[in-house]
């Protein structure tokens, strides 16, 4: 057992009880007295500073119909990652494990936020999912904050205040500007021109619901499309022109919706122009409350 491994489920056992296995596996645990499953996973920290994971099928299937997490550790990790099986059940049921009977994972940490990558379902963002915060509204020790019904142009509203929080520049399109709502954040000032190095994508770069420019640059950090009733395709369509035209780009493309619409997303990036393009592997996917969290963990207001 790695000492990550190990430090971790002394400080579970300290804060929420008797820790105990359960099943032929070394990595599923129980918390006593209650029906909370943790799946745990390490990995070192790889050259590249990504971690790579191999999750059982048959680990997985112990999860389904309980109070389950999926636990992922590394070295040196400020806090455990503890991302709750049932919201991303729907996307390992839509994809098939390797030869190995294994799904293939990476965490990805970056400047913009934390992402899982699952092969051949996509990357999405679990930086609100760092922490205890998940194991206490399982075991009722907080209950956590209900997330609210959120708007398209709230969400715009949020992902500009988290961009600005790391010192990006915020682009959001000028029809947007007068709807973004400043109740549920600080006020930024969204920047008035785009970066002039776009060429023939200039356009397509304007309609994109928010943008993060490094300040002082002309290098686009992240694009996200808010599809809130509009099609999920229609987003990943507007990714993949910008992606063929300026690859040089090598920016992030994150598709933001409500949690419902996790499995289309991973049943839309997989199509074979999506795949061919190389958009599958480039394109993350966030829900509403992957953004609630993260600028809530973002922002002190």
């Amino acid at each position: 057992m790695s000492s990550t491994k190990s430090a971790f489920l002394q400080e579970l056992n300290s804060r929420f009880g008797k820790i105990e296995k359960f099943g032929d596996s070394l990595s599923l645990y129980r918390i006593s007295g209650s029906d909370i499953k943790i799946y745990i996973r390490y990995s070192k920290t790889h050259s590249n500073g990504r971690m790579w994971y191999g999750l059982r099928e048959k680990d997985l299937q112990q999860l389904e119909g309980y109070p389950s997490l999926l636990c992922f550790l590394w070295d040196n990790q400020e806090e455990p990652l503890l991302i709750p099986f049932s919201e991303y059940e729907d996307v390992f049921l839509s994809t098939t494990p390797a030869e190995d009977g294994q799904y293939k994972a990476q965490i990805i940490p970056n400047e913009e936020a934390t992402e899982l990558y699952i092969a051949r379902a996509g990357r999405f963002n679990v930086d609100g999912f760092l922490g205890w915060e998940q194991i206490e509204k399982l075991v009722n020790l907080s209950g956590g904050e209900k997330v609210p019904d959120l708007s398209h142009n709230q969400i715009q509203t949020l992902l500009g205040a988290i961009g600005t929080s790391k010192n990006f520049d915020i682009w959001i399109p000028a029809n947007d500007r007068l709807k973004l709502d400043w109740n549920i954040t600080r006020q930024f000032t969204p920047c008035e021109n785009l970066p002039n190095v776009f060429g023939p994508v200039e356009n397509i770069f304007r309609e994109v619901d928010v943008i993060w420019v490094q300040r002082g640059s002309n290098s686009v950090k992240a694009l996200f499309e808010v599809e809130h009733s509009t099609p999920i395709y229609s987003g990943l369509l507007r990714f993949n022109d910008i992606h063929l035209v300026a690859p040089e780009l090598r920016t992030r493309f994150s598709i933001v919706a409500n949690t419902e619409r996790r499995s289309l997303f991973t049943r839309q990036v997989s199509r074979p122009t999506f795949k061919a393009s190389g958009l599958d592997g480039l394109c993350t996917f966030f829900d509403y409350t992957d953004v609630h969290n993260w600028h809530r963990r973002t922002i002190t207001r």
